[in-house]
């Protein structure tokens, strides 16, 4: 019946760090009778026990039985004829991310954190698990703007400083504004292409644009996939072929709609040329969409970061090339 202190030598953002002592524990061989007498005594102003958790001769957690079941059962039943053997429980090391998502699988409002040897250590409370899943959904809704959420995730966004937001935006930003340098570098590549075709200009942003629009698509699905569980590393293969083929049907469509724009504007070959650029922007922005979240968390980076101006800004380098490689493939200058 020993209620244990919180161990405070964890890491940050772990199952250890978030576990409280607000628990009781029952001895297996107790009956009923007894387990109520006891609670009748302990749980006088105790909030958020929903739970008592059982424990063997040696300390050893075996089971655990909610309050509402132990009132209803017979008073002279042993404890272990009532308690559930089958019980969620997470080890000290564990990321509060995997915590949170054991907490949506279940429906528990209580989960117990046991030591390697299933010592009973403390709980972490569905309360708790809220303050972490909104932690968790600050950070990476700021990573996927590619702004730094050190700083920023405690803090009002009107009161904030401006260096502070300065601060937390210019590192990304510089970076992309160089990445976008070889937009112009392949725009540069194919300018007498361009002199003798104007036309083609007038198509450049919407089909970069849709390009990026897909990539960003797919990497917030499958970003949000990730943050739930529902996809692993193990299925980057089985998702790229999905993608392939929703990307390239949204590619068809879409090409069948800027081709009526192409005809208008420059005829029949700017027409093929634009729609035959869009199915390969769309289906390759799709794709490195779907393949960046997957490339961070293999190099254990946050996945979300791969998301946003990141994407955007690398299927414009990727359409630019296509297309004006489509166009000076079919144009004769």
């Amino acid at each position: 019946m020993v209620i244990q202190d919180r161990n405070m030598k964890f890491g940050l953002e772990t199952a250890g760090s978030l576990m409280t002592n607000d628990f009781i524990t029952l001895d297996m061989h107790q009956t009923v009778d007894e387990a109520i007498h006891y609670l009748r005594q302990n749980l006088y102003q105790r909030e958020d026990i929903h739970y008592v958790y059982i424990l063997d001769e040696n300390k050893i957690l075996v089971g655990v039985v909610a309050i509402r079941e132990l009132l209803s059962a017979k008073g002279d039943e042993a404890i272990s004829k009532v308690m559930k053997t089958k019980l969620k429980q997470v080890t000290t090391s564990i990321d509060q991310e995997e915590v949170a998502q054991l907490f949506q699988q279940t429906e528990l409002v209580t989960i117990p954190v046991v030591a390697e040897s299933g010592h009973l250590l403390g709980v972490i409370h569905i309360d708790q698990i809220l303050d972490v899943m909104e932690q968790e959904g600050t950070e990476d809704i700021y990573r996927m703007a590619s702004i730094k959420s050190d700083e920023l995730e405690n803090q009002n966004i009107l009161t904030a400083t401006i260096g502070l937001l300065y601060r937390k935006r210019i590192a990304w930003l510089v970076v992309l504004v160089f990445m976008n340098v070889f937009s112009g570098a392949g725009i540069a590549t194919y300018e007498d292409l361009i002199e003798s075709n104007v036309a083609l200009v007038f198509f450049l942003p919407l089909l970069v644009d849709s390009g990026g629009n897909a990539g960003a698509q797919s990497a917030t699905l499958v970003i949000r996939a990730m943050a739930l569980g529902e996809v692993r590393m193990r299925d980057w293969f089985k998702m790229i072929s999905k993608e392939t083929l929703v990307s390239a049907l949204l590619g068809f469509t879409m090409a069948l709609a800027v081709s009526l724009v192409g005809m208008y504007r420059g005829g029949m070959e700017i027409a093929f040329i634009v729609a035959l650029t869009m199915v390969f922007v769309v289906m390759i922005g799709s794709l490195i969409g779907l393949s960046l979240p997957f490339i961070f968390s293999k190099l254990k980076m946050d996945p979300a970061t791969a998301s946003g101006p990141l994407i955007t800004s690398i299927c414009d380098i990727v359409g630019v090339f296509i297309y004006f490689g489509i166009a000076s493939a079919f144009i004769t200058l």
